[in-house]
């Protein structure tokens, strides 16, 4: 086999050969437009490990035949971004050669970082194209955010995927030169996770341990081959997502020792503590909710805690907020509310707000109706007054139904008491 890995062997250098991310590169999409017509701007791809954010920068500036600079966030200081600006400098010649500079991983950068970008992006001595796993809007300073177009990019498809198998075993060399075949691919994709990098890892290492004389990957060769070869397998830090979800589950299924070792594995990994700390902010209102109103309160002590003093000593607030939630009651009664009142709206459309609900700042308004009849609730006994706040198309539609816990049993009884059976309480 080649030293070169399949994945960097089988990288796309055209927009032709790119996989997947249809509704950003596909035929008549706003970004290939753009690349088409010579005039990208600014941008940030967003989106999970694997499906080609790096390619896709590389492209770019292939297909303009501009400079190409790459930093990585976790490597690089202000004074490596300094040198790379002053060389993009001396070869951005009145916009016709401006350099594409690449940064990886830009979540990981500090405002100080990003404020060293921030004045070669805004005179146009860089095209900034950034890559990151997180939401931009938590990790970019809004004036360098506010610069850029971001970009959502997707996990592969299926498809995606097998064309990526299939093209690596009649184009990869090293693959034709063994003969290699692929009889069965479901095994490959699900341990891909829809991440291109991982599945191609995964084909080289399987493809180098078929026996002698094999040429066909099958789905328990392959099962057989990445559990003897996970500690290999897994080596570049492929498991961020295999084990922030262990990490998840532990927390959901109330076991604080599996959710503080997953914990630690992730902090001896290098993970960044914020990450976690978002993850527990998440998990503190969909996983634990009304059951415990308190972790949600927690959990954003902890985030900022986490922001204000950083590792080593942020490992004992994550520890802290981690074994509290694990050991909370647990509900998803307003992660399942949110849920169904966005299908209902989106199978209902835009009803119209019930005349009595609405604003009437003018005389125009008040006079045709607009907020008569409207009763407030602390005039009433019990600080309630019955009436209809949601269109009369839907009235009556129960989105909210609390826990079986102590503390939601208490948020039933006073609906119940309310509502009585409008909304079965």
């Amino acid at each position: 086999m080649s030293s070169i890995p399949l994945a960097e062997r089988m990288r796309p250098s055209s927009l032709d050969t790119y996989v997947g991310q249809k509704h950003l590169i596909g035929e008549g999409s706003v970004l290939r437009n753009a690349v088409l017509s010579g005039n990208i701007h600014s941008m940030i791809f967003w989106g999970p490990p694997g499906v080609g954010k790096t390619t896709l920068a590389q492209i770019l500036a292939k297909h303009l035949k501009r400079p190409f600079y790459s930093l990585s966030a976790i490597q690089a200081g202000v004074k490596d971004i300094r040198e790379v600006i002053e060389k993009a400098r001396g070869q951005s010649f009145f916009g016709a050669n401006l350099p594409v500079l690449f940064i990886d991983e830009i979540h990981r950068f500090s405002k100080s970082q990003q404020d060293s970008l921030l004045g070669a992006v805004e005179k146009g001595i860089v095209t900034l194209v950034g890559a990151t796993t997180e939401n931009p809007s938590f990790e970019v300073i809004p004036a360098l955010l506010s610069r850029c177009q971001v970009y959502v990019m997707k996990h592969l498809e299926r498809e995606d995927l097998e064309q990526l198998l299939t093209d690596a075993v009649t184009r990869d060399e090293a693959l034709k030169a063994r003969g290699v075949t692929i009889k069965e691919t479901e095994a490959l994709l699900r341990i891909s996770g829809g991440d291109a990098r991982k599945l191609l890892n995964a084909l080289e290492l399987v493809a180098s341990a078929l026996p002698e004389g094999k040429t066909e990957i099958t789905n328990d060769h392959v099962q057989h081959v990445i559990q003897q070869n996970l500690a290999l397998y897994d080596k570049n830090g492929e498991q961020h997502y295999d084990i922030i979800s262990a990490f998840i589950k532990s927390i959901r299924g109330s076991d604080p020792n599996a959710g503080v070792y997953w914990l630690a594995r992730m902090l001896e990994g290098g993970e960044d503590p914020l990450f976690i700390a978002r993850r527990l902010l998440i998990l503190a209102s969909e996983d634990v909710g009304n059951a415990n109103p308190n972790a949600l309160l927690l959990a954003t002590a902890t985030f900022n805690a986490v922001h204000s003093i950083g590792m080593p000593e942020a490992r004992i607030v994550l520890s802290q907020c981690v074994t509290y939630l694990a050991s909370s009651p647990k509900s998803n009664a307003a992660y399942m509310a949110i849920g169904q009142a966005e299908e209902l709206v989106r199978s209902t459309g835009n009803l119209p707000v019930p005349v009595h609900l609405r604003n009437a700042p003018t005389k125009l308004m008040k006079d045709i109706g607009y907020g008569e009849d409207y009763a407030y609730s602390h005039q009433y006994k019990g600080n309630f007054a019955e009436q209809e706040y949601m269109p009369d198309r839907i009235a009556g539609n129960r989105l909210y139904t609390p826990g079986e816990n102590v503390r939601e049993n208490e948020l039933r009884m006073y609906l119940k008491k309310c509502w009585n059976e409008k909304y079965g309480y």
